[in-house]
């Protein structure tokens, strides 16, 4: 055994000799290297901005698709490298024009992986380098058209989120169309059988903003019914804030002052409990307001269990059986559950295999939260009492928006870069991908086991723009 531990001793000694010289050899070739190497001035005002695009016109990037690369706010003359690892994308470097821009396409491979690549951008005259991300979504094959009917009708321009009311026996739609000021925008009610219009009215002139610059309309964006006091709650996402409706006549009962909730996103109301809530994005706010009186009545903040990083919250999504909140961080991906009788957050779930959570919905069944992430075209599934993310479904590209439906116990899922529709049931199993329309922005579900979908417009002439379609499973 003695023998033996010296022959050890006397081999690692030797191991280490070697591995010191071997050090030493490459610290003299590195630093020979490193003495070769120009390291002039960085770019110390880099201000460069990469986009990337499918070079077909508002579809997603696949496998094989022909991309577009695209750049300003570059130094004119200055050198553009992209590079997947050691290898140089596209013919070699691009120079900025004198407007600092650049323009490049090359083919995807046809066996490209799906998911967020990145990418290095390195720059020249002056030197820059840094992260860029290229992701490639998943084409999920369109099936099970034939176990749903579907019926649509064309509503207005720029629509947003609809809601149904089993009370007034109708939907809900909001709609806004373009940037700030924004010009057109209305709420609308909506015969759920036939899809016509039986009610819109526009909201009114909103203040001047801070800037002195025309503030536009109160222009509608999320939408929630509350059948208990006959009324809409709809969030003014421009001036950060909500407003209420009648549901008869759309008559406008309360307008709330600019900064009621930031960047209002998601409402929604707890009838019983006499309370609305609104997303506040962006930010770990959940505003709360009286659904009688009409007052803000506090704020919830969600702590991140990351550390070092804030929540920011997303959809929103109430459960009148358990009296919980659901809503997901779209910066930390993770889920909080909120109480809404305490207003006191529960637990937060990280998403394992989510990238820019935005949707929520639950199954209060299964206690299964449904998450709909945008930045990874995916739907998942998660155990809210483990905490454990028990399914990750690749659903399409651009996953925005889901609802779960528990007549028939599935999840709908809109895929706003895909224009799909996509059920999937509690086991993360694919029902059926349904073809919807383009940017597919928006789904929910009335009491009946029926599914309204609605989306926003892919150019101008686009007879599929602006529809809501109304999704029934076939018996």
């Amino acid at each position: 055994m003695h023998g033996t531990s010296s022959s050890v001793s006397r081999n690692r000694s030797a191991a280490g000799l070697r591995f010191i010289i071997a050090a030493g050899a490459l610290a003299l070739s590195l630093g020979t290297a490193l003495a070769q190497v120009a390291f002039d001035a960085p770019d110390s005002d880099y201000q460069g901005r990469v986009r990337a695009s499918a070079v077909e016109q508002g579809k997603p990037i696949y496998s094989g698709s022909e991309i577009k690369v695209s750049g300003q706010d570059f130094k004119p003359g200055q050198s553009v490298t992209f590079l997947r690892g050691a290898q140089v994308l596209g013919e070699g470097p691009l120079t900025a024009d004198q407007e600092g821009k650049f323009e490049v396409t090359f083919k995807l491979p046809e066996d490209a992986a799906v998911g967020t690549h990145p990418l290095v951008l390195t720059t020249a005259a002056p030197y820059h380098a840094e992260i860029v991300e290229l992701k490639v979504s998943p084409q999920v094959p369109l099936s099970g058209a034939d176990k749903f009917e579907v019926k649509d009708n064309k509503l207005v321009p720029g629509l947003y989120q609809s809601a149904y009311s089993a009370k007034s026996d109708a939907v809900f739609v909001t709609s806004a169309v373009g940037r700030p000021p924004v010009k057109a925008s209305a709420l609308v009610k909506v015969n759920p059988e036939t899809l016509e219009i039986v009610a819109q009215v526009s909201p009114g002139e909103a203040p001047a903003r801070e800037d002195g610059k025309e503030g536009g309309l109160y222009a509608v964006y999320g939408v929630a019914v509350d059948d208990a006091n006959d009324t809409v709650w709809v969030t003014n996402t421009r001036q950060n804030t909500v407003a209420v409706y009648k549901q008869s006549d759309l008559s406008l009962v309360k307008q709330f002052e600019p900064g009621a909730a930031a960047h209002a996103r998601d409402v929604v109301v707890d009838e019983k409990g006499g309370k609305a809530y609104a997303t506040a994005s962006g930010s770990p706010e959940v505003v709360v307001f009286d659904a009688k009186t009409l007052e803000p009545a506090g704020v919830i903040e969600i702590k991140s269990g990351k550390r070092g990083q804030n929540f920011s919250v997303g959809s929103l999504k109430f459960d009148a059986d358990s009296g919980k909140l659901f809503t997901v961080s779209m910066s930390t991906d993770e889920v909080a559950i909120i109480d809404s009788a305490s207003g006191e957050v529960e637990k937060v779930i990280p998403i394992k295999g989510s990238r820019g959570a935005i949707g929520v919905a639950y199954d209060g069944e299964t206690k299964r939260v449904f998450v709909a992430s945008q930045g990874s075209d995916n739907l998942l599934i998660v155990d809210t009492d483990s905490g454990e993310t028990l399914h990750n479904v690749l659903v399409g590209a651009g996953a925005l928006n889901v609802a779960f439906d528990p007549v028939s116990k599935h999840a709908y899922v809109s895929n706003r870069g895909a224009g799909t529709v996509t059920v999937v049931d509690t086991d993360g199993n694919i029902v059926a991908n349904l073809e919807n329309a383009p940017f597919a922005n928006h789904v929910a579900v009335d009491d009946k086991g029926d599914i309204f979908a609605v989306n926003k417009a892919q150019g101008e002439d686009n007879p599929a723009n602006d529809r809501i379609s109304k999704i029934t499973p076939k018996k």
